[in-house]
């Protein structure tokens, strides 16, 4: 019975002894071993074996990358504007040795020196650049920060300003800056429009006149070529023809009627080629009544009277007015 007893105390021991010697490390975790109280050696990842009850293995350490969010911190700019700032932080641990006895609270030394840098860094600059410039800033803080945490085996990845929050006032005024600007550029749109709507207008007009101008040149071109075609022709024709005086004073005759058609044609004076006209007509008439043969009287008959002589050509007179 004593020795079960015994027996069963030594294989609990034992299992105590092997658990405490084989330690399995994760893929990206890192050990510390003390012995005795000193810093020993590292562990990397896998199976290794310790000495029970004279060393000591520290609480595992993440190599991956971790993120870290503070608190939004109040901070005065070069314009004595309070803005609050909320930071997140990227960083490695490159040395856990370093990071387990160099620093006591890494977490808290890196959020501490984050507010402080952060401070220096927005304290040089205006409201408006501390608005525009968060890369500037963001390197200006990874620069400070990884220098810092060196040492601490702890490397600064990437620092962003999550938010940079003005008072509500300064806000209030931003707002009402951004709106008056929105204002101004669609007002200078807007006249540039107008503006450039009146120039072409006026370009279109101007073409349209040209185009209408040049049409109109080329229509009276046109029209006289076709009017110096037609007389022309009609000279050519007429002297083609040989027309006579008789002819001549017949086509003077037909457009007489024409010269006096009008409501307001009162008074009509003949000119004086209308009795040179009139002669000519006359004078054509007697030609045509002279060249017909009388039949000869039979005899015993009396003679025929003679054809009176014709009147000797009268001037040119005046020309009378006809109502």
């Amino acid at each position: 019975m004593v020795a079960g007893i015994v027996g069963l105390v030594v294989l609990i021991f034992l299992i105590i002894v092997a658990a405490k010697t084989v330690r399995i490390v994760p893929q990206a975790r890192a050990g510390v071993v003390e012995r005795f109280g000193r810093y020993s050696r590292t562990l990397t990842p896998g199976l290794t074996i310790v000495v029970p009850f004279m060393d000591k293995v520290l609480p595992l350490i993440d190599l991956r990358e971790q993120v870290v969010t503070f608190a939004p911190q109040p901070v005065i700019t070069e314009d004595n504007l309070v803005v609050q700032i909320d930071t997140v932080l990227y960083f490695t641990i490159t040395d856990p040795k370093a990071a387990s006895y160099e620093v006591a609270n890494p977490l808290q030394a890196i959020e501490a020196l984050t507010v402080t840098t952060l401070r220096n860094v927005i304290g040089g600059m205006s409201l408006e650049d501390s608005l525009t410039s968060r890369d500037n800033i963001n390197s200006q803080l990874r620069v400070v920060l990884d220098e810092a945490t060196g040492k601490w085996g702890i490397r600064i990845n990437r620092v962003e300003l999550k938010s940079v929050d003005p008072p509500a006032t300064i806000q209030e005024a931003m707002e009402k800056q951004m709106r008056a600007e929105r204002d101004r550029r669609a007002a200078i749109l807007t006249a540039e429009g107008v503006k450039q709507s009146q120039i072409l207008t006026a370009q279109g007009e101007r073409e349209s006149a040209i185009l209408r101008a040049q049409g109109a040149r080329e229509s009276a071109i046109l029209e006289s070529e076709g009017q110096a075609k037609a007389i022309d022709t009609v000279f050519k024709a007429i002297h083609d023809g040989a027309p006579d005086q008789a002819l001549l004073s017949y086509q003077y005759l037909q457009m007489l009627p024409k010269l006096a058609e009008g409501q307001a044609n009162k008074v009509f004076v003949i000119p004086s080629e209308f009795t040179q006209a009139l002669g000519g007509a006359g004078a054509a008439i007697a030609k045509l009544a002279g060249g017909v043969p009388t039949p000869p009287a039979a005899p015993g008959s009396p003679a025929a009277p003679a054809a009176p002589a014709p009147p000797a050509a009268p001037g040119p007179p005046a020309p009378p007015t006809v109502e």
